[in-house]
């Protein structure tokens, strides 16, 4: 483990996978939700990204953890959490909500499953929603029980992910729609299978319910997957920027507000339903987002990693303090996301921009820890 970097104890939780995780190689580990994501194996990154596009893949993402809403006010309190209108959610399908505190500022943006009338699942981000959902049944006198159950997510992606799956596990997979999920036999187990994933290729997750499985069903797929030209991986950073799918702790944070992030198809401003953070998110809506999440390509040459932010200006002068000598070359933005794109030739970043700049096509400027300047356009996602 001395590679990963880490200093192992029990406030890291290892997974139901990761005995195979390490097994393969895995060459690094990061900490998401108090437990241990697979970060990189063998392959580079633009390997990686390749064998991703064009054959099968499966991830640890047993980080995702699940906070379970279960009770008679169960539906009540899931929709006091977010401003997506949730009335017309159905057993048997999961939707992106964005989750938001009384200054409507953004907790995380997990995907919900509905179980049932009164069962729920939050699948999240890196943030400790257990923690705000019991706070708020307790504080609401509401008739619910939160807790966290032994759910562990394996996502399986790629454009073969289909195939495989529908081997192992029968023609239902294949029938299932995008943001849908069934129940199939697994390993003589009932688990749930949701067509989703953390990326633009195509995949799905299991839901895996009970731990002890863990390395069984890992082998399952495997095996299986030989004939497919099965990788382990993780979520790809050129695939993810690509295809633009948000990061909670990169991308937006509880500084930024859902309609910055692109959410508000999302968000329901009405009167019929009431959530917390309607009145702030309200006013924010009458006067509009004043910075925008954006697309930003630039350079011709792989840029540093960007381990921190990169400054995103209107001019090519330094952007130490804010602005040149000059007074014109203004930071109206920070990458929080970038590296190189071998499809396009190009790097590729995620920016917050401010209003006056956030036009497709605008002209900017990236600056990266080496000292360079790069020509940069602002562009929609996916790239």
């Amino acid at each position: 483990m001395g590679q990963a970097g880490l200093n192992m104890s029990r406030r890291i939780r290892r997974t139901p996978f990761t005995d195979r995780v390490e097994a393969h190689g895995v060459r690094g580990f990061s900490v998401v939700n108090h437990m241990l994501l697979p970060k990189a194996f063998e392959a580079d990154v633009e390997d990686d990204y390749l064998h991703l596009r064009q054959h099968v893949q499966i991830w640890d993402v047993s980080v995702q953890r699940q906070v379970q809403i279960i009770g008679p006010d169960a539906a009540r309190l899931v929709q006091i959490m977010t401003p997506r209108d949730l009335r017309g959610a159905e057993t048997g399908q999961c939707l992106y909500v964005p989750l938001i505190d009384q200054n409507a500022g953004m907790l995380n943006d997990p995907v919900l499953l509905k179980l049932a009338e009164d069962r729920f699942w939050l699948s999240i981000a890196d943030s400790d929603i257990l923690l705000w959902a019991r706070g708020l049944a307790i504080g609401m006198g509401l008739d619910v029980v939160v807790d966290e159950p032994d759910v562990s997510p394996l996502a399986i992606q790629g454009p073969k992910a289909q195939a495989l799956m529908t081997q192992l596990f029968g023609d239902g997979i294949a029938a299932l729609g995008h943001f849908r999920f069934g129940i199939f036999d697994v390993l003589g187990t009932r688990q749930l299978i949701a067509r989703s994933g953390y990326s633009k290729q195509g995949g799905y997750e299991i839901y895996l319910q009970d731990s002890a499985l863990g390395s069984a069903l890992w082998d399952l797929i495997w095996d299986a997957g030989t004939a497919y030209n099965i990788r382990p991986g993780c979520p790809n950073l050129i695939e993810r920027i690509e295809g633009g799918l948000m990061s909670y702790g990169n991308e937006f944070t509880r500084e930024n507000n859902p309609l910055e992030c692109g959410f508000g198809p999302l968000c329901h401003l009405g009167d019929a339903i009431d959530y917390i953070g309607k009145t702030a998110l309200r006013e924010l809506a009458a006067t509009g987002p004043q910075r925008m999440l954006r697309g930003i390509k630039f350079g011709d040459g792989p840029s540093p990693p960007c381990g921190e932010p990169f400054p995103v200006t209107t001019g090519p002068a330094s952007s130490s303090g804010g602005q040149s000598s000059a007074g014109r070359d203004e930071i109206v933005g920070q990458i929080t996301s970038g590296i190189y794109s071998p499809r396009l030739g190009c790097n590729v970043g995620m920016s917050m921009i401010e209003k006056t700049h956030w036009e497709f096509g605008t002209r900017l400027f990236v600056h990266t820890p080496d000292g360079k300047t790069h020509n940069g356009t602002v562009e929609p996602f996916p790239f």
